[in-house]
């Protein structure tokens, strides 16, 4: 009997860490979520601080590129190698474009949510010039993990392009 596409353990394991990211992400991004909606405090900040909304922007890239596009990524490597009976173009794209997704979503993340932090803060004492000095390079950082993510996802979609380009 042939080996089918669904038998390659790599490949399994690999769609499962991208369930299991998803999950991860949606439990952080419900949780920010609530934080800055149920802490005054926090709500306040990201309301009315200069570039406090910076890090409203990091609780959807979570939500967003985290929780929803894993879940679409697992779906998809597990749908298509039984659409088109065979197995996935290469495994190894599978988990560069794992590795570097979740490597660069963080960095996102992070590197918006201390842009915020730091806008937010320096705004209390300076003028909106010297606050725009202070985030620039936060935000330039990262830009530089959101193009990996970028570039994962064009991998992705290479991937899944070339395993489908041929009907069976």
């Amino acid at each position: 009997m042939k080996a089918q596409p669904w038998d390659d353990e790599e490949y399994v394991k690999y769609i499962l860490w991208f369930v299991f990211a998803c999950v991860i992400y949606s439990m952080i991004g419900f949780s920010w979520g609530a934080l800055m909606g149920g802490i005054h405090e926090f709500r306040h900040f990201v309301d009315h601080r200069m570039h406090g909304n910076l890090i409203v922007r990091a609780h959807t890239h979570i939500n967003l590129l985290g929780w929803v596009e894993m879940a679409i990524f697992a779906g998809i490597y597990y749908i298509i190698p039984r659409l088109v009976q065979r197995g996935i173009y290469s495994i190894k794209l599978v988990k560069v474009h794992f590795w570097m997704h979740n490597f660069g979503l963080i960095g996102m993340v992070v590197f918006f949510t201390m842009a915020g932090i730091m806008g937010g803060n320096a705004s209390l004492t300076m003028n909106p010039e010297a606050v725009e000095a202070i985030v620039k390079p936060w935000l330039a950082t990262m830009g530089i993990f959101g193009t990996l993510v970028l570039l994962a996802n064009f991998i992705w979609a290479y991937n899944i392009f070339m395993t489908c380009r041929k009907p069976k």
